[in-house]
């Protein structure tokens, strides 16, 4: 992608953004609602056409190669409505009937673990069975570049590990995935490299352990106290990067935790704070983000 733009009325979706995809990789593209993800991978799939800009698929372009490319790419969008008469099977025939090749439809059924709904009616699936039945329309092709547009949204944690561990099984098989999502656990797990959007711009890139390390923190500490925190203070102590205060709670980025919580005590006993609540955790994509933009990946 190259300078691409796209604007919706007053709404820049996707602003002057350039991104490159390696092959064989999978790469995220993490944002809030209304980042622009979705937009740009629409324009990436050729759903969207892009007002200003150049993309490249495949080495091919969607004016000159559409034919062609549709037959390499696998598609799941951030929601996909089948009819709730048909089987399993008859929606995997069906989406199987519009590629030149790929496998049985029996054997991509049995790939997204839904054998013992082959012949159950659309209708009757769960949440998770109908995202995997998706999955499975975006495989029928044997596709070489794989776009999953938030494919785990709504989904129970036990239904998303299960997307996971198909999605990591497609990516040992050496498949291209440009996977969206806004859930950092996902991006962390699944992706080899992965950009932040927000406002339609990337704001940062990389490998997960690469932006961990650009914000200089190890680990996160953050509190709750009885009363008001002279927070300038804080910033004196030993190791600490950066403080934030959010809805009564304080965080500092710190480098050493076993330096920086007896500092952190002895100060708030110093100033007579009563402490409610300790927690620590070690520097994650989320507070890459928080640190980025000051606000939290999923707030609408």
């Amino acid at each position: 992608m190259r300078n691409l733009r796209k604007t919706y009325k007053d709404v820049v979706a996707v602003d002057g953004l350039e991104l490159e995809v390696r092959a064989g990789e999978c790469f995220g593209l993490l944002g809030p609602n209304g980042a622009g993800k979705t937009t740009t991978v629409e324009i990436c799939e050729g759903i969207t056409r892009a007002d200003f800009g150049e993309i490249e698929v495949l080495g091919m372009n969607w004016d000159a190669h559409a034919r062609q490319l549709r037959q390499r790419l696998g598609i799941q969008l951030q929601e996909t409505q089948l009819s709730d008469k048909l089987t399993v099977l008859e929606v995997v025939r069906l989406f199987r009937s519009f590629f030149h090749q790929g496998p049985e439809p029996s054997a991509i059924i049995g790939l997204v673990q839904l054998g013992e709904k082959r012949n159950s009616r659309v209708g009757g699936l769960s949440g998770g069975q109908k995202q995997r039945l998706a999955l499975a329309c975006s495989l029928v092709g044997d596709p070489e570049f794989l776009f999953l547009d938030e494919p785990t949204t709504g989904l129970d944690p036990q239904a998303r590990r299960q997307l996971w561990d198909l999605i990591e099984q497609f990516k040992l098989e050496g498949r291209t995935i440009l996977l969206t999502t806004h859930y950092m656990e996902e991006a962390e797990r699944l992706c080899d490299r992965f950009a932040i959007m927000d406002h339609g711009k990337v704001i940062a890139r990389g490998a997960p352990r690469e932006l961990i390390a650009s914000i200089g923190a190890e680990h996160m500490v953050e509190f709750s106290a009885g009363r008001m925190v002279d927070t300038a203070a804080l910033r004196r102590l030993e190791g600490v990067r950066e403080i934030r205060t959010e809805n009564g709670n304080t965080q500092l980025q710190v480098m050493e935790l076993h330096r920086a919580v007896p500092a952190l005590l002895e100060e708030l006993g110093r100033q007579g704070v009563p402490l409610t609540e300790l927690r620590t955790h070690s520097a994650s994509l989320e507070d890459v983000f928080v640190a980025l933009t000051g606000r939290h990946l999923r707030d609408e």
